[in-house]
């Protein structure tokens, strides 16, 4: 048994990261953790746009390099 419960090489239901939607974690989906192609490339176009972002605290523009 795997981590999971699952049998290793068998596949398993999870929710797909994009619509929620349940799909087959698994060789049989082309498209996995997505249930489609379409939420695959909605997933794609996210990351092409930066529509996901790390948010970064501004600094005050001073750098700490020690001078030699």
């Amino acid at each position: 048994m795997a981590e999971n419960g699952a049998a290793p090489g068998k596949a398993r239901k999870i929710k797909c990261p994009q619509c929620g939607g349940q799909t087959t974690f698994g060789p049989g989906n082309a498209w996995r953790p997505f249930c489609s192609e379409r939420c695959k490339l909605i997933d794609l176009g996210q990351w092409a746009t930066e529509g996901y972002r790390i948010p970064v605290e501004e600094q005050d523009g001073s750098l700490d390099i020690p001078e030699n």
